[in-house]
């Protein structure tokens, strides 16, 4: 099972108490999964609404959701999935007696100089106090929303079908502190999406999968350390290749004063420094000048070692 499906399995067991909160959740579900139809009759058409998931606990959390609040009878339909995601999908039908009051509430069907208009953005008195935001942005996560597993990387996105309502959705999850997305046109949709590792753990708990959370943060936590272990390794090593190299410049010059005029040519301090060198080849500096009779600072072996050189590179 996916982070992205064990997510919304989590979320889909949030209790909402609070009518505004549980208005808005239904509302940016439908608004991302669901799909307008008409029947004609005598005495006009009707709104039909279809709202389709491939999660069944999401389909069996918004059946009741919607029964609960708009007191309407809905049915669910099991499927094929279209499209390359292989599975079922689960398409929850409200009938036309309650079509039109559902996307009138919803912010989905709205008026504007006497005529009724399909709006393809957020309705603003949905979404007025955080905890509503905090409900809707569960909605749509559910809707339409994935995640790429905390193992392989970071990525959060919810797919939008209009420009106008990404750039709503976009503006709403920015509102809260320290959250900021972006968004994206992907053929015919917009993504709203973050890369951030601790966005994607503040909407986590923004949403409401505290256990998800917990969870994202233990694998963030675990690749962390693995890369600051590795980054350390790294460091050693690099060192050691340093320090081995040094140490090998340093003997060539005691070598070749060795050959030419003989370590007793050379000042006793800077002898006895040359013939340390020369028996602990694989020795840092400060080995070095622990070893030293007194014993000296790592500066201190390293200016002598320097003046050999010097002598060297006059021969």
């Amino acid at each position: 099972m996916s982070f992205a499906t064990e997510t919304k399995n989590e979320l889909s067991r949030v209790v909402t108490e609070k009518k505004c909160c549980q208005l808005a959740e239904i509302a940016g579900f439908v608004r991302v999964a669901g799909s307008l139809g008409m029947t004609f009759q005598p005495g006009g058409s009707k709104f039909t609404i279809s709202i389709t998931t491939d999660n069944p606990a999401v389909a069996r959390h918004y059946k009741r959701m919607l029964e609960e609040y708009f007191k309407v009878e809905t049915e669910i339909e099991v499927g094929e999935s279209h499209g390359l995601k292989k599975g079922h999908s689960y398409v929850i039908s409200i009938g036309k007696e309650k079509g039109e009051q559902v996307l009138r509430e919803v912010g989905i069907l709205l008026v504007r100089e006497g005529n009724n208009y399909i709006s393809d953005g957020i309705y603003s008195d949905l979404i007025r106090s955080k905890c509503c935001k905090k409900a809707y942005l569960r909605g749509v996560f559910m809707g339409a929303g994935t995640m790429t597993d905390p193992n392989k990387g970071y990525h959060l996105e919810i797919v939008c079908a209009s420009k106008n309502l990404a750039g709503d959705l976009k503006k709403m999850m920015n509102s809260f502190v320290d959250l900021n997305v972006k968004t994206v046109k992907r053929k015919e949709k917009y993504i709203v999406y973050m890369k951030s590792a601790e966005y994607i753990c503040d909407t986590l708990s923004l949403m409401g999968a505290d256990s998800q959370r917990l969870e994202f943060e233990n694998v963030r936590l675990k690749k962390e350390l693995l890369n600051e272990t590795v980054r350390l390794t790294n460091c050693d090593s690099a060192n050691t290749d340093r320090t081995l190299d040094a140490s090998q410049h340093q003997i060539e010059n005691i070598k070749k004063i060795q050959e030419k005029a003989g370590l007793d040519s050379l000042p006793e301090k800077l002898r006895v420094a040359a013939e340390l060198r020369l028996e602990y080849p694989e020795a840092s500096l400060t080995q070095l000048g622990e070893m030293m009779d007194p014993p000296m600072k790592k500066s201190g072996i390293n200016n002598r070692l320097r003046k050999i050189e010097e002598i060297a590179n006059k021969l």
